[in-house]
């Protein structure tokens, strides 16, 4: 059987007006059925953060999101904060910046074990106190957390879990990364912005596509291929040109995250409850 090359192109072909109308109607009816009050969203400079932001303003208006900029002045580099309060200004919403540097120190300074060569762990507490902060705004003006993650990340694990994973709606979560920046545009996201190198920025110098060794343009193909072509990973070598050896990665990422995509496990009932009499 003769296998079709697939490009970028192939993935990033997509009904963009039908996508944007989809995901703002899912917003706007999250709004109407769950009974809150608007979104609280966590801005981060990228393109995820701003994709789902400024599809929340079109569904239900700026007065019913609020947005954080929650970055560590430690970390965090001062264009990412820049490129955050250019999207506010454009979307019009009310923000608050919080320095979550002090809040880290604070649990490093009273954690017993704590080694500043802890990279992953100190990264993902980052991330966690990013998502109590969400919470304590959302509690506290009855909102929901709208979260940014999209299909690639997920696909991957590549998330904090409970951290940027902690959210109550996914609005951009069907879409690919590559198809995200395109999403993002279709919004008026600036270019700058759309097309910005993805990083968590959970800890100096780090970028997603050199920590997972691989393009999000490549990771795209792949899951494309893989998912809704159906192709075996031999066949996806041949349609995407990706190799094989990244491909059974990727796979094996995706198989070894799989406890961060569901709820948390349990016994069965009928193993555990037995009812006597």
């Amino acid at each position: 059987m003769t296998i079709r090359k697939i490009s970028l192109e192939d993935v990033v072909n997509i009904d963009y007006e039908r996508a944007v109308n989809a995901i703002t109607s899912f917003i706007k009816g999250f709004l109407e059925e769950v009974g809150i009050k608007g979104f609280v969203i966590g801005i981060s400079g990228g393109v995820d953060s701003a994709a789902a932001y400024f599809a929340a303003v079109k569904a239900v208006g700026p007065d019913k999101v609020l947005a954080l900029i929650m970055h560590d002045s430690t970390v965090t580099p001062k264009e990412d904060v820049d490129d955050a309060k250019q999207l506010i200004a454009v979307a019009g919403t009310r923000y608050n910046v919080i320095d979550i540097a002090p809040i880290i120190e604070t649990y490093m300074s009273s954690i017993p074990v704590y080694e500043p060569t802890d990279l992953v762990p100190l990264g993902n507490l980052r991330a966690r106190v990013r998502m109590s902060l969400l919470y304590y705004y959302a509690n506290k003006f009855s909102y929901a957390v709208l979260g940014t993650g999209d299909r690639s990340e997920a696909f991957l694990g590549y998330f904090t879990k409970y951290g940027d994973g902690g959210v109550d709606l996914l609005p951009v979560a069907p879409l690919l990364k590559s198809q995200v920046r395109r999403l993002a545009m279709r919004l008026g996201v600036p270019e700058k912005v759309a097309f910005k190198p993805s990083s968590p920025r959970l800890w100096p110098g780090q970028t997603a596509e050199g920590e997972l060794g691989v393009s999000y343009d490549q990771v795209d193909l792949v899951i494309h291929a893989i998912e809704d072509l159906k192709l075996t990973p031999s066949e996806a070598v041949e349609a995407t040109g990706v190799s094989l050896n990244v491909i059974e990665r990727m796979l094996s990422l995706h198989r070894a995250t799989q406890h961060k995509r569901s709820l948390p496990p349990s016994p069965p009932l009928q193993e555990v409850v037995k009812y006597l009499g």
